[in-house]
């Protein structure tokens, strides 16, 4: 049986799968540095967000926590980022069924999310900054709070760039069911990112306003 003969005998899902490297685990090996990747960055955000908690009352000058927290307006950027990871669950499924240019569509959504999230945290800032005189060298709560969300925003901005290049392949056509672990790998990501910012919602937020 000729080369070219056999490879076509061979089954949609094994000629999908048969470039694709997994570790002894039977994940893919990109899948796994994610994975890995997403553990460190949990670790250096919960250092991020233990010493936010330790600190947030220590500043001999304000502004102070309970001073500026806005929760309406954050609850809004909050939801919209929310809805971003529905749309990235979505742009996944239509990767695992071939459907390149609703993957493109979905992904086209989650960076618009991406991007309305972005717009409300950088008014924020400047809402901080010229209304409450809070900046990252103000006191230490001013400096552990620019750190810590300015660290999530460039998570977030890192992201909208990756699935920015896949929307494109998509588009394209050249993202094709083959490649749908490279969506999912990206959706992971952008789910860690929205996991985190719920976490910091909470802490920064939600805790502030309910005076703990």
């Amino acid at each position: 049986m000729s080369h070219s003969s056999h490879a076509a005998s061979m089954p949609a899902g094994a000629a999908a799968h048969g470039h694709e490297h997994h570790t002894s685990l039977g994940i893919p090996n990109h899948k796994l540095a994610t994975w890995l990747f997403i553990a460190s960055e949990s670790m250096f955000f919960a250092a991020l967000i233990t010493t936010y908690m330790v600190f947030r009352y220590r500043s001999v000058v304000g502004p102070h926590p309970d001073e500026v927290v806005n929760i309406p307006l954050t609850t809004v950027s909050t939801f919209i980022l929310l809805m971003s990871s529905l749309t990235m669950a979505l742009g996944v499924s239509a990767a695992q069924r071939g459907e390149s240019k609703a993957v493109g569509r979905f992904l086209l959504f989650t960076i618009l999310g991406g991007i309305g999230f972005l717009v409300i945290q950088f008014y924020e800032w400047w809402h901080l900054a010229h209304h409450y005189g809070l900046t990252w060298n103000t006191n230490i709560f001013g400096s552990i709070f620019y750190i810590l969300t300015g660290f999530h925003k460039a998570h977030v901005i890192f992201g909208m760039i990756w699935l920015a290049v896949l929307a494109v392949s998509a588009f394209r056509g050249t993202l094709r069911r083959e490649h749908a672990v490279h969506v999912d790998v990206a959706g992971l990501y952008w789910h860690f990112v929205d996991v985190v910012w719920i976490v910091i919602f909470t802490v920064v937020f939600l805790l502030t306003e309910a005076g703990v």
